[in-house]
């Protein structure tokens, strides 16, 4: 409640952009104090030692160790502090996102794609209820991108051949600016979109209505019999290959020692670059789907394979 003693300030519409407006302010308040000492002083020894005023330029000058020692030492313990301070917000914001409702969202020139697990797709618009942290699982067809939402004071790069992570949650109902803060290409200025913080019973009649064909699942699982991915690691295959049931949550180990945990990074380089990282006790026959599938379809095979019998991580 403190905070709204503070000239001009407007609480947040997230559980943290009041955290990082805070932080902001206190960067501000450091950097004027710093900058009203630097004039001082420079206004100070110009008015002084200025050509007309009688002044002793002649004396040896004499080094006060206290005085540099005390003003780096309180410089550096202010500048540490708001680094801590900034830090804790960071790992805050982007702490381990949860899997209670999953958004997929693919960057591309010059549109954001967004697809919910029930199968609902949306272009430049992203729906989502209030109050409920939601994780966006985001990737890039072409080039970096950057999520931005300055609402909400959140911003994120998304990077191609990589699956970023991110949790959201707006408390407040409401149509939020979403836009690329890394530019992108010539129409990088039209990549714009919205957030759309809806109440819960809202958001449930909006997905209903969507009406979708098939779950995101239900596709992936078309999509890998149509590849001929079954022919292998369907269950009455005659080749060596791992079983994909219940894979997703557990320990893979490899052929080199290592072990890895069978999330979504994991299955999407199984799936381009079966090589990278071969399971124990399989060899490498599996080929390379890069160029054969795009984003879109892979989020459909990673969430297909989830889906039998996965656990969470």
């Amino acid at each position: 409640m403190w905070r709204e003693w503070i000239p001009f300030w407007h609480p947040g519409v997230s559980p943290h952009g009041s955290d990082v407006d805070l932080l902001f302010t206190g960067l501000l308040v450091a950097s004027s104090l710093v900058l009203v000492l630097l004039f001082f002083l420079l206004t100070l020894f110009c008015v002084r030692y200025r050509a007309t005023n009688d002044v002793d330029r002649d004396h040896r000058i004499t080094k006060s160790w206290h005085w540099e020692v005390s003003w780096t030492a309180a410089s550096l313990v202010g500048f540490l502090l708001l680094f801590v301070w900034g830090a804790e917000i960071y790992f805050q914001i982007y702490r381990v996102p949860t899997d209670q409702l999953s958004v997929f969202v693919v960057a591309k020139q010059w549109m954001w794609k967004v697809q919910h697990s029930g199968g609902q797709s949306e272009i430049n618009a992203l729906h989502i209820p209030v109050g409920q942290p939601v994780r966006l699982v985001m990737a890039s067809q072409d080039v970096i991108h950057s999520f931005f939402v300055p609402a909400i004071r959140l911003k994120h790069d998304v990077v191609p051949g990589r699956y970023q992570d991110l949790e959201i949650e707006i408390d407040k109902a409401g149509h939020y600016h979403l836009f690329c803060a890394e530019y992108c290409g010539t129409e990088h200025s039209g990549m714009t979109g919205e957030i759309v913080a809806m109440e819960a019973p809202d958001y449930a009649a909006w997905l209903a209505a969507q009406t979708p064909v098939n779950s995101l699942a239900q596709e992936g699982g078309t999509l890998f019999r149509e590849l001929g991915c079954s022919g292998c690691h369907g269950a009455g295959s005659k080749i060596h290959a791992p079983s994909l049931d219940g894979l997703y949550g557990r320990p893979v180990p490899l052929s080199d020692g290592s072990t890895v945990t069978a999330d979504d990074k994991y299955i999407r380089d199984s799936i381009l670059l079966p090589r990278s990282q071969i399971a124990a006790g399989y060899e490498p026959l599996m080929p390379s789907f890069e160029g054969k599938v795009n984003e879109e379809q892979l989020l459909r095979l990673i969430l297909y394979i989830k889906s039998l019998g996965g656990r969470r991580p």
